[in-house]
């Protein structure tokens, strides 16, 4: 691996000087073009205006006096472009005559709908004409939105969803099946993939781009396979930052507030947000710039307590530890280990530990051991750090040649399977690239650890095994019950004073015995070792990534552009998180992958494109993802249609997680599982046919006409003269009864069948309007789209015997009823269904008089076929509310008086949350419902233009301090205020 990186970046070098040499031009002129830009109305200097040479990549800005000066080497005639952010573009024709002194405005643009982006088709185009649905954020809108960072500001866009984790991690999603963590969607800064190679969550709001280096995000939600090949099923989101020969200066932002949520252990707390920014021009041909960025708080809290278990009979909300035994709260850890107590008992009972009476006295009946609080096991104190170098050289006036540097680190809490503390993680992307305005060829890597991020469900059953191990603790429960029992105590006290016994020196919040612990538990790797339980997860992998595009300019009937990349996974989590080989060392994934893109616009009305690719991943089959499109075009309206194929490759963890978590032993779907885990010998059944088996079970038992059956044939089996009310009757008829129950229902026992496992496959479809109409003041865009996945990517959990030669337990599945005699598994399987989904959004923009701006937008999702998957009882984690809706009202300059506003108003519907995070009963009875909510977010400012800063005055759900949750198992959202100043050199 080392030699192949060593590879990349000598390849890279060479190609550098190769062009650097052969594309030298002769400089047989320089010209040099100078003048000043000035706004049109006010006549007021502008500076920072990108000033660049059409098709070339040299440029300059006008600088703190709006002047200029342009040296190219290049003889006239030749066209400048002039462009700013807030206003529009202009083109100028340079002559012999107009060299020096040019007088340059530039109009403030009201106008919508005139971005270009380049994200639909790799190349440019108008937003108007684009041939999916895009949507745009610039400077401004990310400047002036009202929230406290651009990524809060994504949820303005129609059809997206946030998943918020934490503070500093939000997981964005469209068009249904969101996730924590999400891995159907793609996040990229600067053409760098920022998915965490190992964890599988991308990382751009905990360590990614800074908001003061940010100057555009382009988001395409659904399909976007055919040119960005795997995973982009569901979305991609581009994030661009800014060239820093084209922002200059310095700048700053400094962000403060106060975060409110009436339920977190101290409600209201501070936060603190810095930003830097230096951006200078060495010369004509180089350009650097650095960044910082460091945010601390003290984060939102999880702090949903409601039983999730469903045992002993109880809903979701109804339990509590004092009236359910087996209480499992969702956001309380080390509850999730439970037993039946009557096989306690049992056990007790054979080791000589209680009399054979004690069985008549212990139902069948789940306790669960006492949990801790998120609030006490999880590091809460959120930190992010972001650093940022990039060396800009114009190689020559058409080539230039970026060497880039992200570096970044924090705390935070993440949900998957168990709430995780990400604590002291760091992530860094290095990057070397040369571009032309018509092709580009880039390698990074990305280098990703863990540091001490631990899972906190762990970490509280560790606490737990610390202090006590569990056949210890339900030894002395169960004795304690039998004695109150005994002694005439009804059940529910019985039960009291059972855990009272039990818990007895239970380490408690705070002590230093339970600090010890928990540090303790949290140095060892997952799983542990002889010292007891282990939390830590190593995680230390990396990616490198080596890519091109080349679009073709000199062909005349269409315009081309071609594209291939190749990349290696290299996992590294020292036993942790991952399978290893027979040598014991962990694998090596590699993909590669091409597409080429052909477009042709007829009669300049109708633009055709189609595009194909072809990727392939060493562990599957390859991967063709067609896509073809359509754009018509009548004055300012534009109908466009487009199919397109995307698909996602099992992540690292699909493939390779080999991890042991309070809930079940995650594994991957690849075949290797199936002989390491003894499958074929030792077979697996799937949840539901060990649930129908126990529930028959436990059905026929409670059944007094079988009750008498089996009493009268143990009863036959005793003395004669033995009374039937006899202790050791009693309790030979208690052991018997799920014995013979279990004889008569083992035909419900069918072993689970594996099926090969593949990448998953969406088939989209979508029609769409966009215009611009009412003498270019109203906005109008819409879409309709329909999706059919195939080899859809779900979880099934499987049972397996855990000592499968045993005895009868074993031989009729009593074992796989019990949870300290069975394995559970939860593996990523291939759906056989295909499932479909549909949905469609409306926004509208209007420009108001005076620049006041309205808008609104709403968004539809649903699951087609959800009847027929529940049928089946597959959950398919769609975790969409069908309805969700944000209206806008904003103006950034008042009157001209350099005071602006906006104000966003967001609803969204109830949906039903599914997850490995939440209780398989919960999950399987689609219980864990995701209330409604609505919030207020508002900010105003003020240009204080004396010392080129804004000052910001904002907040976040406003009104709301109770909060919402987005996702089951997360975290409270409360209120934010925040106020921020930004200086800016070059602020106009």
């Amino acid at each position: 691996m080392q030699n192949f990186t060593k590879s990349v970046w000598q390849a890279v070098l060479i190609l550098l000087v190769t062009v650097s040499i052969g594309m030298s031009e002769v400089l047989a002129q320089t010209t040099t073009i100078s003048g000043k830009v000035t706004e049109e109305r006010t006549k007021e200097t502008l500076v920072g205006v990108n000033i660049v040479v059409k098709g070339r990549v040299v440029g300059t800005i006008s600088d703190l006096d709006g002047n200029f000066n342009l040296r190219v080497n290049q003889a006239p005639p030749l066209t400048l472009v002039f462009s700013m952010i807030g206003f529009s573009s202009k083109e100028i024709e340079i002559t012999e005559s107009n060299v020096s002194n040019l007088q340059v405005t530039l109009a403030e643009s009201t106008i919508l709908g005139q971005e270009v982006v380049v994200s639909a088709s790799r190349v440019e185009e108008s937003v108007l004409q684009s041939p999916v649905t895009v949507e745009r954020m610039d400077i401004i809108s990310i400047r002036e939105a009202p929230q406290a960072s651009f990524y809060d500001g994504l949820k303005n866009m129609k059809g997206v969803e946030m998943s918020t984790q934490s503070l500093t991690f939000q997981s964005f999603n469209t068009r249904g099946f969101n996730a924590n963590g999400n891995v159907r969607t793609v996040q990229m800064i600067d053409g760098m993939d920022n998915q965490a190679p190992g964890l599988n969550f991308s990382v751009g709001n905990i360590a990614g781009i800074s908001e003061l280096d940010l100057e555009s995000v382009e988001l395409l939600p659904g399909a976007a396979s055919a040119l960005y090949g795997p995973n982009a099923i569901n979305g991609i989101l581009l994030m661009n930052s800014k060239n820093p020969f084209q922002y200059q200066g310095f700048s700053a932002q400094m962000k403060s507030g106060i975060m409110d949520q009436n339920t977190r252990t101290n409600p209201t707390t501070g936060f603190y947000d810095f930003a830097a920014r230096y951006a200078t021009q060495l010369s004509d041909k180089v350009a650097v710039k650095f960044n910082v960025n460091y945010l601390r708080a003290d984060d939102w809290q999880a702090n949903d307590f409601r039983d999730q278990s469903l045992l002993n009979g109880f809903g979701i909300g109804n339990g509590t530890r004092e009236n359910n035994p087996g209480f499992n709260g969702v956001n309380i850890y080390g509850d999730e280990t439970n037993v039946n107590m009557f096989s306690v008992a049992q056990s007790l009972v054979g080791a000589g530990v209680l009399p054979e009476a004690a069985l008549g006295l212990v139902p069948q009946t789940f306790v669960s051991r006492t949990g801790y609080r998120e609030s006490d096991l999880a590091d809460y104190g959120t930190k992010s750090l972001k650093l940022n170098a990039a060396l800009h050289w114009r190689v020559t006036d058409k080539v230039e040649a970026i060497f880039q540097g992200n570096y970044g680190s924090g705390t935070t809490v993440y949900t998957g399977a168990d709430r995780y503390s990400i604590t002291g993680f760091n992530i860094g992307q290095y990057k070397a690239e040369l571009r032309a305005d018509n092709w580009f060829i880039r390698a990074y890597t990305t280098q990703e650890r863990s540091g001490d991020s631990y899972a906190i469900g762990i970490a509280g059953q560790g606490i737990n095994e610390a202090w006590k191990p569990s056949p210890q603790w339900f030894g002395e429960y169960v004795g304690a019950f039998v004695q109150a029992r005994g002694q005439g105590a009804p059940e529910d006290q019985a039960h009291g004073l059972a855990r009272a016994f039990a818990d007895q020196g239970r380490f408690m919040p705070g002590t230093s015995q339970f600090n010890q612990a928990l540090a303790d538990v949290r140095s060892r790797p997952i799983p542990g070792n002889q010292q007891g339980v282990g939390a830590l997860f190593v995680d230390k992998t990396n990616l490198y990534h080596l890519e091109g595009s080349y679009a073709f300019k000199d062909i005349k009937f269409a315009d081309f552009v071609v594209g291939a990349n190749y990349r290696v996974f290299q996992l590294n989590s020292e036993g942790t998180l991952f399978a290893t080989d027979d040598q014991g060392n962990e694998f090596n994934i590699r993909e590669f992958g091409g597409y080429a893109q052909g477009s042709k616009t007829i009669a300049e009305k109708l633009k055709l494109t189609a595009s194909v690719r072809y990727d392939k991943n060493e562990n599957f089959d390859g991967q063709w993802s067609p896509r073809v499109s359509a754009v018509y075009t009548a004055g300012q309206h534009n109908f466009r249609a487009s199919y397109q194929t995307g698909f996602r490759l099992p992540t690292t963890q699909d493939q390779y997680i080999d991890l042991l978590t309070p809930q079940a032993r995650l594994i991957g779907g690849l075949p290797l599982f199936r002989d390491r885990y003894n499958f074929a010998n030792n077979p697996a059944y799937s949840l539901a046919t060990v649930t129908q088996f126990g529930t028959a079970i436990q059905t026929l038992a409670a059944n007094p006409q079988f009750q008498q059956q089996v009493f009268q044939q143990v009863f036959s089996q005793f003395p004669e003269g033995t009374a039937p009310n006899d202790p050791a009757v009693l309790a030979a008829v208690a052991q018997a009864v799920p014995v013979v129950a279990a004889q008569q229902n083992q035909n419900l026992r069918t072993p689970y069948q594996f099926t090969r496992f593949q990448p998953e496959i969406v088939r989209s479809y979508e029609i769409g309007y966009k215009s611009l109409i009412a003498n270019n003041k109203l906005l109008i865009d819409g879409y309709y789209y329909y999706n059919r996945f195939e080899n859809f990517i779900g979880g099934d959990i499987i049972i397996q015997d855990r000592f499968p030669d045993s005895g009868i337990a074993s031989d009729l599945g009593l074992n796989l009823l019990s949870a300290n005699s069975r394995n559970i598994f939860s593996l990523p399987v291939n759906r056989q269904e295909v499932i479909k989904s549909f949905g469609w959004a409306l926004g509208a923009d209007y420009q108001l008089p005076k620049n006041y701006t309205i808008g609104g937008n709403v968004s539809f999702n649903k699951l087609a076929n959800l009847d027929e998957l529940a049928e089946v009882g597959f959950i398919p984690s769609f975790n969409t509310p069908e309805y969700r809706t944000n209206l806008t009202f904003a103006n950034r300059n008042i009157n001209n008086k350099n005071i602006g506003f906006a104000i966003a108003w967001r609803w969204q519907d109830e949906f039903v949350w599914q997850s490995s995070f939440v209780a398989p009963g919960v999950n399987a009875q689609q219980l864990s419902v995701m209330p409604a909510f609505s919030t207020l977010d508002a900010q105003v400012s003020y240009k204080v233009k004396s010392i080129k800063s804004i000052v910001k005055l904002g907040g976040q759900n406003l009104f709301n301090s109770s909060g919402f949750r987005q996702a089951w198992g997360n975290p409270t959202v409360g209120t934010m205020y925040f106020v921020s100043l930004t200086f800016d050199e070059f602020l106009n």
